[in-house]
């Protein structure tokens, strides 16, 4: 598998990635810590080409501020490095740093509310 956004497959690969940590909002009555249930993960690239800009630019546009996404991503503390199918996903607006030498640089891409 690979990396796939509402089954389309990404023009370059994330430089890096990273499963953010979640916050905690307090202990619970027996002293667990409370955390909130959706996760995040975040895709980042050095230099981008403006096709791959474009397609992260366009990843958001489809869906907007209403709608959800399947996300394929490296599966959540998997022992092996396998690719999952998240749905109901939401797809931040992506950033970008930044254009050097025909490319943008530090891009970014958050994808939120992956349940795990």
């Amino acid at each position: 598998m690979s990396w796939k956004i509402n089954g389309i497959d990404f023009v370059l690969e994330p430089t890096s990635f990273r499963w953010l940590t979640r916050n905690s909002y307090g202990e619970d009555g027996w002293g667990h810590l409370v955390y909130v249930a959706p996760r995040e993960f975040e895709l980042k690239w050095d230099l981008l080409s403006p096709t791959g800009a474009n397609q992260l630019q366009n990843f958001f546009n489809a869906i907007g501020s209403t709608g959800t996404a399947v996300v394929e991503i490296p599966q959540y503390a998997a022992p092996t490095y396998v690719f999952y199918a998240y749905t109901g996903c939401v797809v931040h607006e992506p950033t970008w740093g930044s254009y050097f030498a025909q490319n943008y640089s530090d891009c970014t891409l958050l994808i939120t509310n992956i349940h795990t």
